[in-house]
C-alpha cells in the first residue's frame, strides 16, 4: 500500500469528464438566467439621465443576480438529479462491493473540542453518542477526546468531575479521556493540531465534532467504512440537520433548513463531487494527509485581514484537494444533529466571527496550487457577506435614483429601448424583470417543496401536507423580515473588519434563557431602525409610489427590535409546537440519540456540595475546599518543572492573599494560574483543611459554614 501521506490515485478520466459536464451545465444555468435579468435591467435603465448613477446601478445587479442564479442552480440541478433512482454520482453509490459486517475498522478517534460551554449539555450528547457505537457492536475501534479550551476556572471545574463521573457511568476508563490546554493558542484550529500532535500517530481517522453535535453510532460506524474502502478520500462531510430548538427563531430555522437543504445540498454534489468542502464538524478526517498537508499558514499582516486564520476549514479541505485527495460531502447520509442559534442575536454574533475568517481568505484566493472548486468555495464564502453591503448599496441607490426622477419630472423611459423597439411597454418589462427576480429567488423553496411532497410520506413526516404549507408560508413571512436585518448585520461587519476591527474567541451561546430582552434588542438594533425610518420617511416624502415596492426591506428594519425580541421567545416556540407548526421529522420521530439527550438533561441531579451557582468563585471553592475534586483536578495538571525562585515567590504570594483576603482580592489571571500549578491546589486544599477557621478571610468562613449546612440537609434527606 503506498505512503497514506500521498493520494493513491487521481481522479479518472471518465470522473473528470462528468464534472466538467455537470459543471457547464451549471454555468450554463447561471449565465443564461443572469445575463437574461441583467440585459432586461440594463434595457430599462438605457438613455435615463444620471448615467454615473446608472452604470454603477447596473453593475451592482449584474453581480447580485449572477449570486443568486448560482444559488437558484443548485435547487435546480439538486430536485433534477433526486427525480426516479437519483443522482448515481453519490459518494454512497460509489461504493465498492459490501463488506462483512464484522471487517475491522480502522482506530479511529471521536474528537470535541470545547470552550466554556454548558458542560451538562455537552457530556449527555457524548454520552448519547458513546452508547449508539456502543450498540453497533464496534465500540473497540474507537477512542473518545473532550479538548478543552475552557478559560472558566468554574467550568473548568465541571469538565473534570463530570468527565470522571461519565466514565464511571459508563465504564469506559480508557475510552474518553479528557485534555485541558494551558493555553488556547489559535481557538479551535489549534486544538486540533494540539491533538494531532500528541495523538494523531495512533490512529487513522478523526471524527470531529461541535460542542452542540450529535451523530448516531451507525453513521459513524458507516463514515468510518467508507474512507476504509476509498483510499483516495481524506474527508467526508456529512450534512447536519439542525435539531432540538426552542425558540420560535430556532423552530423556524431548522425547519426551513431541514425541508429545503435536501434540494440545495443534492446540488451541491451535483457540481462538486470530489472536490467539495470542510464545515469544520460532524465530518471524518483520514489524519495522515490530514497532519501532512493541513499546518495551517499565518496570514501577512495584523488580525482581522492577517494573522491566526479564523475559518480554518474551507482552508484545510483546498490543503487536502491541492495534494491530490478527495473531499466528499455526503448529502444522503442521516444520523448527523447540530443545534442552531436560540436567537437573531446569537446568530448574528456567530456571523460576526465567521464574516471575519471568510474576509481572511482573500489573501488564499490567489495562492499557487489551489484547485479551482477551492477558490469557488473561497470566493462564495467572501461574497456570502460581500453580497450584503452589495444589497444596500444597490437599494440605496435605486432609491435615490427614483427619487431624482421624481423631482426632476422627468419620463421613466426618455427614450426607446430595446423593449419599445419590440412594442413592449416599459411598465411590462418591469413586471417581466421582477417576476424573473422573485422566481430566482422564491422557486429553489418551491422547488423543496415539490420534491418533498412527490416523496411517498414526505409530507407526513413534517406532520402532513395542510402543516408543511403553513409553515413554508409562515418560513418565507420570516425570512422576508430577517433578510434585511442580516443585510445591515452583514454589510457593518465587513465595513468593521475592512477598518482593522477584529473580533475575538467568544463562547457560543447554545440556549436562549428567557430570550432577548427589550434592552438588549434596542442597543442591538437601533442603527437597523433609524436607517429603516430615516429610508420610509424619505419615500414618504419625496417618492410615496416607491414604497410598496421597498415595504419587505423598510418593514424588516423598522420592525428589528420586536422581531428581535418576539421570535427570541420559548414560549412561542412552544406554542407553534403544541399546534404542529415547524415540525421536523427529528421531532416527530425523534431518533434514540437525540431522546437520549434530552432524558438526560431532564434528570433531576442531585445537589452538589459546593457555593451556589450565582458565585463567581464556586469552582475555585470547589476545586479546593471538596478532597475528591481536588484530587481529580491535581491529578489532571501536567506536572510542570521546577519553578523558578521568582515564580516560587509569586505562587506563595498569591496563594497566602487567597486565604486571607479571599477570591476577590485576586485577578482573574491570578486564579487561573493557581488553577493551572498542581502545586499551588495540593497547598491550598491542605491549608484550607489544616488552619483554623478565624485565620481564613471572611469569604472562606461563610463558604465553609455554608457548605456544612447543605452537607447536613443532604444527609437529613
Amino acid at each position: 500500500m503506498s505512503d497514506e501521506n500521498e493520494a493513491p490515485f487521481g481522479p479518472s478520466s471518465a470522473h473528470v469528464a462528468r464534472i466538467t459536464r455537470r459543471r457547464v451545465s451549471v454555468v450554463t444555468f447561471v449565465v443564461f438566467t443572469a445575463s437574461s435579468a441583467t440585459l432586461l435591467m440594463a434595457d430599462l435603465l438605457w438613455g435615463m439621465p444620471l448615467q454615473g448613477w446608472n452604470g454603477i446601478v447596473l453593475a451592482l445587479y449584474a453581480v447580485l443576480i449572477s449570486l443568486v442564479s448560482f444559488g437558484a442552480s443548485q435547487a435546480f440541478f439538486g430536485f433534477l438529479v433526486r427525480r426516479g433512482r437519483g443522482d448515481s454520482c453519490l459518494l454512497t453509490r460509489l461504493e465498492p462491493a459490501e463488506e462483512t459486517e464484522d471487517a475491522p475498522l480502522g482506530p479511529t478517534a471521536i474528537v470535541l473540542p470545547i470552550y466554556n460551554e454548558d458542560v451538562a449539555r455537552v457530556y449527555a450528547g457524548l454520552r448519547a453518542i458513546y452508547h449508539s457505537v456502543a450498540a453497533t457492536g464496534r465500540l473497540e475501534h474507537f477512542d473518545f477526546f473532550i479538548l478543552s479550551d475552557t478559560t472558566d476556572p468554574n467550568i473548568w471545574i465541571e469538565e473534570e468531575v463530570g468527565w470522571v463521573e461519565l466514565n464511571r457511568e459508563l465504564n469506559s476508563r480508557g475510552r474518553i479521556h479528557y485534555r485541558k490546554r494551558r493555553h488556547n493558542t489559535n481557538a479551535k484550529a489549534g486544538n486540533i493540531a494540539d491533538f494531532c500532535r500528541r495523538w494523531g500517530a495512533r490512529y487513522r481517522y478523526m471524527l470531529v465534532l461541535d460542542a452542540d453535535s450529535i451523530m448516531s453510532g451507525e453513521t459513524i460506524v458507516r463514515l468510518v467504512r467508507m474512507l476504509e474502502r476509498h483510499a483516495g478520500v481524506a474527508l467526508i462531510q456529512t450534512a447536519p440537520v439542525l435539531a432540538r430548538g426552542e425558540t420560535l427563531f430556532a423552530r423556524i430555522l431548522q425547519f426551513g433548513m431541514r425541508l429545503y437543504s435536501p434540494v440545495f445540498l443534492s446540488g451541491l454534489n451535483y457540481w462538486q463531487q470530489g472536490q467539495g468542502n470542510y464545515w469544520g464538524h460532524n465530518a471524518i478526517v483520514r489524519l495522515a494527509p490530514f497532519i501532512a498537508h493541513c499546518a495551517l499558514p499565518e496570514l501577512p499582516g495584523t488580525a482581522p485581514f492577517g494573522g491566526k486564520i479564523l475559518s480554518h476549514d474551507f482552508v484545510e479541505a483546498a490543503l487536502l484537494q491541492r495534494a491530490g485527495w478527495a473531499v466528499w460531502m455526503v448529502p444522503d447520509i442521516d444520523g448527523s444533529y447540530e443545534e442552531g442559534p436560540p436567537t437573531l442575536i446569537d446568530s448574528a454574533q456567530r456571523d460576526r466571527r465567521w464574516c471575519q475568517g471568510n474576509l481572511q481568505h482573500f489573501w488564499l484566493l490567489f495562492a499557487r496550487g489551489l484547485r479551482g472548486a477551492s477558490r469557488v468555495h473561497m470566493a462564495l464564502g467572501i461574497f456570502s457577506y460581500a453580497a450584503s453591503l452589495l444589497w444596500l448599496t444597490s437599494l440605496v441607490l435605486g432609491t435615490l435614483l427614483v427619487i431624482g426622477f421624481v423631482r426632476t419630472g422627468l419620463t421613466w423611459v426618455p427614450t426607446p429601448g430595446l423593449a419599445t423597439t419590440f412594442g413592449i411597454a416599459a411598465h411590462v418589462e418591469i413586471v417581466v424583470l421582477v417576476a424573473l427576480t422573485v422566481l430566482l429567488l422564491f422557486g429553489p423553496k418551491l422547488l423543496a417543496v415539490i420534491d418533498l411532497l412527490r416523496q411517498p410520506g414526505g409530507a407526513a413526516r413534517f406532520g402532513g401536507t395542510s402543516r408543511v404549507l403553513l409553515g413554508v408560508l409562515g418560513e418565507n413571512l420570516f425570512s422576508i423580515l430577517l433578510a434585511p436585518i442580516l443585510m445591515v448585520f452583514h454589510a457593518k461587519f465587513l465595513v468593521a473588519t475592512v477598518l482593522g476591527v477584529g473580533v475575538r474567541w467568544v463562547t457560543q451561546r447554545r440556549s436562549s434563557g428567557d430570550g432577548t430582552g427589550w434592552g438588549v434588542a434596542f442597543r442591538t438594533h437601533a442603527d437597523q431602525t433609524i436607517l429603516g425610518l430615516i429610508w420610509l420617511a424619505a419615500q414618504i416624502y419625496y417618492a410615496p409610489g416607491l414604497i410598496g415596492w421597498m415595504s419587505p426591506v423598510l418593514a424588516g428594519l423598522v420592525f428589528s427590535v420586536p422581531f428581535s425580541v418576539l421570535t427570541s421567545r420559548e414560549a412561542y416556540g412552544r406554542a407553534a409546537r403544541r399546534h404542529g407548526l415547524f415540525s421536523i421529522p427529528e421531532e416527530i420521530a425523534p431518533p434514540p440519540e437525540l431522546v437520549s439527550v434530552d432524558d438526560t438533561l431532564n434528570q433531576s441531579r442531585p445537589s452538589a456540595v459546593v457555593l451556589p451557582d450565582t458565585s463567581p468563585d464556586r469552582g475555585l471553592f470547589r476545586a479546593i475546599f471538596d478532597p475528591y475534586v481536588n484530587a481529580v483536578h491535581v491529578c489532571l495538571l501536567r506536572e510542570r518543572p521546577g519553578h523558578s525562585e521568582e515564580i516560587r515567590q509569586y505562587f506563595d504570594e498569591v496563594r497566602e492573599r487567597l486565604l486571607q483576603q479571599g477570591p476577590e482580592a485576586l485577578k482573574p489571571k491570578e486564579k487561573l494560574a493557581l488553577f493551572s500549578d498542581a502545586e499551588s491546589m495540593a497547598w491550598l486544599h491542605a491549608e484550607l483543611w489544616r488552619r483554623p477557621p478565624a485565620s481564613l478571610a471572611l469569604w472562606w468562613r461563610e463558604a465553609l459554614r455554608s457548605s456544612t449546612d447543605r452537607v447536613r440537609i443532604s444527609a437529613l434527606a
